[in-house]
């Protein structure tokens, strides 16, 4: 065959190629969701985010808010550690997630990030409590979704747990900034360079996020992050479904034939979805996984 006859054979294997990479889900919010083993048993997912510890710094006891799947006061919670277990022997890992939209957090010192810390570890990673929400299960990582507080101390935070990582096995960190650059809660802890993966919301911001027709801002954006903040690799966060977020859905064979190959590169890690609920009720995974792009679809 002539070689002119092959390069359209050729770009259309690499268009065929394209697809999500890693997904990263948030779970936690919706009672109806499903079970946490059943998130990672689907094969969807590469990294589960449980969301969120909505309390802690400033002097306070810390609270856990996992919605209607257990109680952590009454002590249900324990019930999840053979979940988590379960999903890191698939090679799903597991994190915990600081904040959300709502809550009562903040950092009042250096001291009080480190109190955090160690609570953190004790709690949740590699350390030792009486009092571990989710029982003897050691999470993989912590993320950052801080949205609700000025960031002071956070960054103080990162590099306290971060040191964790020299007493065997290795704390992640992950963060979920808001797109525009830069993050007004999440900017100093970005800063410091240790954190592994990024999963920037590009949604419930009109003035970065995609739009249909309209990619320009968005890409400028998303070469804004990658520049200017180091990290192990990003990942687009999306909602996974119209119903999700106020803005920002991207269909599933748009994402997958038109966005996603504008922002493919060596940083590139995958996508983040808010959230599983959405996720099942849409199909929203399950689709990007399988789609096979087309000229129709470019």
């Amino acid at each position: 065959m002539a070689t002119n006859q092959l390069l359209p054979l050729l770009l259309l294997a690499l268009v065929a190629g394209s697809h999500a990479d890693s997904i990263a889900v948030y779970w936690g919010q919706n009672g109806n969701e499903g079970t946490l083993a059943d998130t990672c048993s689907s094969g969807l997912y590469a990294y589960v985010i449980l969301a969120f510890l909505t309390t802690f710094g400033n002097g306070q006891t810390p609270v856990l808010n996992l919605a209607g799947h257990c109680d952590p006061s009454a002590g249900t919670c324990t019930s999840l550690s053979s979940d988590i277990q379960s999903c890191q022997s698939q090679g799903v890992k597991v994190f915990l997630s600081l904040g959300g939209a709502v809550g009562s957090y903040s950092l009042s010192s250096a001291e009080d990030a480190q109190s955090v810390a160690n609570y953190l570890w004790d709690n949740f990673l590699g350390g030792s409590s009486s009092s571990r929400p989710l029982g003897d299960a050691v999470l993989d990582g912590i993320d950052f979704d801080i949205e609700a507080t000025n960031g002071d101390f956070f960054d103080d935070l990162a590099k306290d747990l971060a040191q964790f990582s020299s007493q065997g096995k290795k704390v992640y960190l992950t963060a979920a900034p808001q797109c525009p650059y830069p993050d007004a809660h999440l900017n100093t802890a970005l800063q410091t360079g240790i954190f592994d993966y990024v999963w920037i919301q590009f949604y419930n911001n009109p003035s970065c996020q995609y739009s249909s027709g309209s990619i320009d801002d968005f890409i400028r954006e998303w070469n804004t992050w990658i520049s200017r903040v180091t990290a192990t690799s990003f990942f687009l966060g999306l909602p996974a479904s119209p119903a999700a977020a106020g803005s920002g859905y991207i269909p599933p064979y748009e994402l997958v034939c038109r966005v996603l190959p504008a922002i493919k590169g060596p940083k590139y890690g995958g996508i983040m979805l808010w959230n599983r609920y959405y996720d099942v009720i849409n199909n929203y995974s399950a689709t990007v996984k399988s789609i096979v792009c087309t000229a129709s679809h470019t």
